[in-house]
């Protein structure tokens, strides 16, 4: 990347390097902001089970397949639920949540300002039927050709390969993408993958 102005790291409405071919955004809490909807979703799907999943633990595991999270608490609360089932009643709860979510404007901005101009991707650790809904609910449906979900790739975040399916699939090489994430699983996974990751969480 060029090191003559690093202002578009810090800055979203500084322009980017014309190395940077591809932008590939995270989904949940990079440009969406349904952080709120999803925990009130995962509170109704353990409630029944009587797992606990306080907030701070919630935002340390943001970017997580959600499978993976239900059977990270099933298996720590030594409870007899099925993960599989709270991941299903989970995601069922959030649908019905989902004309509540809002757009992040600092980072929306970037994807209207480089439609057209960049090769633009979503990747996300979210399950295709619930992403796909939440993009066609904004509107967003039509301007990522790329969307790459959990359920896309053998292993989620962090590893990287998410990401690398997104960049693979834009047809830009990793090192010439940009990764816009908020969460710590999401950063390992782009940096895993090589490629430079923006921490969105600095701008909203």
């Amino acid at each position: 990347m060029s090191q003559n102005d690093n202002r578009w790291m810090t800055d979203p409405t500084a322009p980017l390097p014309p190395e940077i071919k591809g932008l590939i955004f995270d989904c949940d809490g990079t440009l969406l902001d349904t952080m709120p909807a999803h925990y009130s979703a995962w509170l109704a799907a353990l409630g029944p089970a009587g797992i606990e999943f306080p907030e701070k633990r919630f935002y340390s595991m943001a970017g997580i397949p959600t499978v993976k999270i239900a059977q990270i608490l099933v298996s720590q609360a030594n409870s007899p639920a099925q993960a599989e089932q709270i991941a299903h009643n989970k995601e069922q709860a959030y649908i019905e949540k989902i004309p509540e979510i809002r757009l992040i404007e600092s980072v929306v901005a970037i994807v209207r300002r480089e439609q057209g101009q960049r090769r633009l991707a979503v990747a996300s650790g979210g399950l295709h039927r619930v992403v796909d809904k939440q993009l066609q609910a904004v509107g967003f449906d039509k301007i990522f050709p790329v969307v790459v979900c959990a359920d896309d790739v053998q292993h989620g975040k962090p590893a990287p390969d998410t990401f690398l399916m997104a960049a693979k699939l834009l047809g830009v090489p990793p090192e010439n993408c940009v990764v816009y994430e908020d969460a710590e699983p999401g950063i390992e996974a782009a940096r895993a993958a090589d490629m430079t990751c923006i921490d969105v969480r600095q701008w909203h």
